[in-house]
C-alpha cells in the first residue's frame, strides 16, 4: 500500500469512527426525550398507550384519592377542557395538593389512565412550562364562555 493510500484508508477510518459516535449520541438523545402533552391533547389521541411523556395540569378538586395502608393516590388532572385520570404509587411532593398545578412523568395504560412514575408539584403557574400556562389560560377563558353562555 502506498502512503498516500494509508492517508486515505486512516482518513474514511476516522471520518466512520465520528460519524458512528454521532449516530450513537443521537440515538441515545432521542431515547431520552420524553414530550410534553396536556389532557386535552392526551384527550385527542396525541399519545399511545406505553409512550412515555410528561403530563401537565391542574389537580380537580375532590378527586385525591389515597389507598389506606398503601403509598397509592388517584386524581385527576385537568387544563378545564379535559381530565385525565391518574395513578402514582410513592410519597407525593409537600406542595402536591388539590387546586394546584403539577407536572408527572409516566404513560398510559390501555384504559387510557396515565401511570405515572414522578410527580412534581407546582406552587405557582408562572413556573410551570410555557405550553402549560397558555393551555391552563386558555381552557380558563373557555370554561368561563361557556359558563357565561348558559346563563340567562
Amino acid at each position: 500500500m502506498t502512503p498516500r493510500q494509508q492517508r486515505m484508508t486512516l482518513v474514511l477510518g476516522v471520518v466512520a469512527a465520528v460519524a458512528l459516535a454521532g449516530f450513537l449520541a443521537l440515538r441515545a438523545f432521542q431515547n431520552n426525550v420524553m414530550f410534553y402533552f396536556d389532557p386535552t391533547r392526551v384527550a385527542a389521541g396525541e399519545v399511545k398507550p406505553g409512550q412515555r411523556f410528561r403530563l401537565g395540569g391542574m389537580v380537580v378538586k375532590g378527586t385525591l384519592v389515597r389507598t389506606p395502608g398503601t403509598m397509592d393516590v388517584r386524581f385527576a388532572v385537568t387544563d378545564y377542557r379535559h381530565e385525565v385520570a391518574v395513578s402514582y404509587t410513592g410519597v407525593l411532593p409537600d406542595l402536591f395538593k388539590e387546586g394546584t398545578g403539577m407536572v408527572a412523568d409516566g404513560q398510559l395504560d390501555a384504559s387510557g389512565r396515565f401511570i405515572a412514575t414522578q410527580v412534581l408539584a407546582k406552587h405557582d403557574e408562572k413556573y410551570m412550562p410555557p405550553a402549560l400556562s397558555k393551555s391552563l389560560e386558555a381552557g380558563k377563558a373557555a370554561a368561563a364562555e361557556a359558563a357565561a353562555g348558559s346563563q340567562p
